[in-house]
């Protein structure tokens, strides 16, 4: 087999394991989860307008906020830049 083969075949492994929960050697980034419902408070909107500012659904912001579900991908890492520069975001957004 070619080392490139060899080292795809590891990475997949690794990943499986990952996925199940055992330990790893690989360094994996996760960011800290937000507390919505908090954040959402401290710039004082409601449901409706934080989630009209955000572009998200009402729904998908209840299902956070209530714990049903948490955000991931693009979505968590804007509720950490909001967390951390809501003046600015918001801003943005309009």
């Amino acid at each position: 087999m070619s080392r490139a083969f060899e080292s795809i075949a590891q990475g997949l492994k690794e990943a499986i394991a990952l996925t199940e929960g055992q330990p790893v050697p690989a360094k994996t980034h996760r960011p800290d989860e937000v507390d919505v419902a908090e954040l959402r408070h401290s710039l004082g909107l409601t449901q409706m307008e934080f989630a009209a500012k955000l572009r998200i659904s009402v729904g998908t912001l209840r299902h956070w906020e209530r714990g049903d579900r948490q955000p991931h991908g693009p979505a968590l890492t804007l509720l950490h830049v909001v967390a951390k520069e809501p003046g600015a975001v918001l801003r943005a957004l309009g």
